[in-house]
């Protein structure tokens, strides 16, 4: 005899995140986990050292700071807030924590984020992955798709907006009509991790739909365009009763104080903020047109980073691409485990990397 874990977690296969280094290289550019190249407002610093002074004791267990600084800059409700000082990967695990039973059926996206189908097996649910829609620029959510695979078991849908590795995001008009098509059971967990990065008029992040239905959840991060990766700070908007649900679950200190000073310090600079929008809408355009003049297809973007195509068979396969570049110190990300084994995602980086990046890639296509 031995303790067996419940059924579903064996079934998992762990989350590997994107390559750090490159071994022989002079020098190496980290282009692989859609990091901000800018890093986080200088006003961090002056955060991290006060909370050092306060180390030996509990943080608030509430983050009630943090939570007032995220809702005054977005017009929130602060008491339809929860923290996490794990990212907002916990806030999508807990929420299948939360409300999953064994049976029970998630829908999301084929191409999706990895952790909606690990959350979904650890709780004994079935995961229900929806082919997407491709076309010559972008491989897209079906909402129609979508909406034709809810059952009577479908207890939850996982929706990332802008989609990560694919980049492509759904509008306005879209959201609201996935939304519509869903039963009131059904709860619509909205990741916009990569939001901050939109700039489309009709974008939906999903906050708008949070604050009008007690079954939409929308999750951020400050991992990306706030330049707060290494201290994993997420937050999450929903109703009254789906925070209360999570806030009986979480952990009673989840979000450390000095998570809470460094993230209200990031998301009150909106100086920094827009600096970092205003940098990636100067290289996401350029970096787009220019692997695309190799011939390479790179598809239309939202976010941080751009899915770039490969052949899928000769000497410039993804395989061959990404054993060339990181033999040049340039690290970009394997998407196979996301079912794209002919592609790799590049981030956005400073203006160093990207044309490093760039030329490397035409001096592959072009061997």
């Amino acid at each position: 005899m031995k303790p067996e874990p419940k059924p579903g977690v064996l079934d998992i296969t762990a989350y590997v995140g994107g390559r750090a280094s490159a071994p022989g290289a002079a020098k190496v550019f980290k282009l692989s986990s859609n990091e901000s190249p800018l890093g986080p407002t200088p006003a961090v610093a002056a955060a991290l050292a006060e909370a050092a002074t306060s180390l030996a004791l509990y943080p608030e267990g509430s983050a009630t700071l943090l939570r007032r600084a995220i809702a005054e800059v977005h017009h929130l409700d602060a008491a339809r807030i929860v923290t996490s000082g794990d990212g907002s990967d916990a806030l999508l695990t807990m929420l299948a924590n939360a409300y999953l039973q064994p049976g029970d059926e998630v829908v999301f996206s084929e191409h999706a984020f990895l952790v909606y189908k690990i959350a979904t097996q650890a709780n004994s649910a079935r995961p229900v992955m929806v082919p997407e829609r491709t076309t010559n620029q972008a491989i897209k959510v079906d909402v129609d798709a979508m909406l034709a695979a809810i059952t009577p078991k479908t207890r939850m849908v996982y929706l990332a907006n802008p989609n990560n590795p694919t980049g492509s995001c759904l509008n306005r008009e879209e959201m609201a009509r996935l939304h519509a098509g869903l039963p009131p059971h059904v709860l619509l967990v909205i990741d916009a991790a990569y939001g901050e990065y939109v700039t489309a008029k009709d974008y939906e992040s999903g906050l708008e739909l949070a604050r009008q239905f007690p079954n939409v959840v929308m999750t951020r991060t400050f991992s990306k365009l706030y330049g707060l990766a290494g201290l994993r700070i997420g937050w999450m908007y929903a109703s009254a009763e789906v925070c209360d649900a999570i806030n009986r679950i979480r952990g009673p200190f989840n979000t450390a104080l000095i998570q809470q000073l460094a993230g209200a310090a990031a998301v009150r600079d909106r100086e920094h903020f827009w600096k970092a929008v205003e940098h990636n809408n100067k290289w996401l355009p350029w970096v787009t047109a220019e692997i695309r003049k190799t011939g390479l297809r790179v598809d239309d973007s939202c976010a941080n980073f751009v899915l770039i195509h490969f052949p899928a068979k000769g000497e410039k396969t993804a395989a061959e691409a990404d054993a060339y570049l990181t033999t040049g110190g340039i690290i970009l990300r394997s998407v196979a485990s996301y079912g794209l084994p002919d592609c790799l995602r590049m981030t956005i980086g400073t203006e160093e990397q990207n044309r490093a990046a760039v030329a490397l890639i035409q001096k592959f296509m072009a061997a």
